[in-house]
C-alpha cells in the first residue's frame, strides 16, 4: 500500500516535472518565434530604392539615342534610371539612357557613337549599344576593350527598323531588351558587375531648401545651341520636373511614343563644359576630364556643386560644394545635362511668384 502511495508521489512529480519543462520550452519557442517574426517584419518594412534593384549585379546597358527633331518621339526613357544629354555636331544633342533589370519591347531611336558618350559608359561599367560611329568613336570602342552592339553589325538580329513611321531611314533604327539580351549572351559578354553606381541615392526624401546657397528651382532652361534647348517645370504636387524640348523656338513636350506621356524626372545634375570643333563634319571634342562646377536639382530647388573627372574610365565625383560632402540623389530618374559653355544655364523659381 504504502509502495503504491509513493508510485503515485513519483508519477505526479514527474508529471509536474514535465508540465514544467515542457511550458518552459513552449514558451521559448513562442518568444523566439515572435522574436523572429519581429525581425522578418522589421526586415520586409525596410524601405529600397525603388529606381533600381541594389541587389542586383546585373550590368547596366547604355543604349545611344537619337535627338533629332526628326526622330521624336523617342521610345523607352521612362525607364531608363539615368540619362546624359551631351552635344554632338551641328547644335544637336544625344542622348546615352541607361537600364538596368528592365524589359522593354521597343528603345529608340538609336544612333551613331561618339567619342565622349564612352567615358559615361565606362564609368557606369555599362555594354554599349549604337548604331554606327565616327572613325574616332571605333578607335576607341577597340582600345577601350568595350563590349557594345551595333546596329551597322547586327541590323534584323539585335536592332529592328520600325518601317510604320513616316521618316528617313536614320530615324527608324530601335532595340528592344531581349534583343540586347540575345547579343549579349551570343557575344560572350560579361552580364555581371562589381562595380557600384556613380551616384548614391537616399531613400528618406532629401530637401535641399535650407542647404547653403539653395536656389528655388521651378523652371529650368538649358540652351544647347541655335537648334537644341532643353526645359524642366517643377510638379510641386508630384514631386517630379515635367520634361520638355524646344523645336523652332516653340516649347514642345517631351514625351514617349508608346506611352503618350510626357516624360518626367526626379533629378537633375547640370553643369558646363568647353566643347570645340574637330573635323569639317562638324564633330565634337568635349573637355569633360578635369573639374567644374553646377547644379544639383531636385524637388523645386537647386544646389550648387562641384564635379571631377580624372580620367575616362573613372567614375565623376559630385560634391555639395558648401561642405565638400558627396552629394546623395533622391529615389528616382536623374538627368545629367552637360552644356556647352556657349550655351545657357536659366535656373527660376516660380515665375508667378516672382510677379507677385
Amino acid at each position: 500500500m504504502k509502495k503504491r502511495k509513493k508510485l503515485k508521489k513519483w508519477v505526479l512529480f514527474l508529471f509536474i516535472i514535465l508540465v514544467i519543462v515542457g511550458v518552459y520550452f513552449g514558451a521559448t519557442k513562442l518568444l523566439n518565434k515572435g522574436e523572429g517574426t519581429s525581425t522578418n517584419k522589421k526586415k520586409e518594412e525596410a524601405p529600397k530604392l525603388k529606381i533600381f534593384d541594389e541587389d542586383s549585379d546585373s550590368r547596366v546597358i547604355a543604349v545611344m539615342i537619337n535627338n533629332r527633331h526628326a526622330a521624336w518621339p523617342h521610345a523607352g526613357l521612362q525607364d531608363s534610371f539615368l540619362n546624359y544629354e551631351i552635344i554632338v555636331e551641328g547644335g544637336v544633342t544625344r542622348i546615352l539612357s541607361l537600364f538596368k533589370d528592365t524589359n522593354l519591347d521597343k528603345i529608340g531611336s538609336v544612333r551613331s557613337s561618339r567619342p565622349y558618350y564612352l567615358d559615361y559608359v565606362l564609368e557606369n561599367d555599362a555594354i554599349y549599344v549604337h548604331w554606327g560611329g565616327s572613325d574616332e568613336a571605333y578607335s576607341d570602342i577597340r582600345s577601350l576593350n568595350i563590349d557594345h552592339l551595333d546596329g551597322m553589325d547586327y541590323e534584323g538580329k539585335y536592332f529592328f527598323r520600325d518601317t510604320s513611321l513616316d521618316k528617313s531611314s536614320e530615324h527608324t533604327g530601335f532595340t528592344k531588351t531581349s534583343m540586347i539580351l540575345d547579343g549579349i549572351k551570343a557575344l560572350n559578354f560579361r552580364d555581371t558587375t562589381k562595380e557600384s553606381p556613380v551616384f548614391d541615392y537616399s531613400v528618406k526624401e532629401i530637401d535641399l531648401s535650407d542647404m547653403e546657397g539653395a536656389l528655388k528651382a521651378d523652371n529650368i532652361h538649358l540652351e544647347y545651341s541655335y537648334y537644341t534647348s532643353t526645359n524642366y517645370v517643377y510638379n510641386e504636387e508630384e514631386k517630379v520636373y515635367y520634361r520638355s524640348m524646344e523645336d523652332e523656338g516653340v516649347d514642345t513636350k517631351h514625351v514617349d511614343a508608346i506611352t503618350g506621356k510626357q516624360y518626367t524626372t526626379k533629378n537633375i545634375i547640370v553643369y558646363e563644359v568647353k566643347n570645340r570643333t574637330l573635323d569639317s563634319y562638324g564633330r565634337q571634342a568635349l573637355d569633360n576630364i578635369g573639374s567644374g562646377e553646377g547644379y544639383y536639382i531636385t524637388n523645386g530647388y537647386a544646389i550648387p556643386i562641384t564635379w571631377e573627372k580624372t580620367s575616362r574610365s573613372s567614375k565623376t565625383v559630385y560634391k555639395y560644394k558648401s561642405s565638400g560632402e558627396k552629394i546623395k540623389l533622391n529615389d528616382g530618374n536623374t538627368w545629367v545635362q552637360i552644356v556647352p559653355t556657349s550655351g545657357e544655364v536659366d535656373i527660376k523659381g516660380n515665375i508667378q511668384e516672382e510677379v507677385e
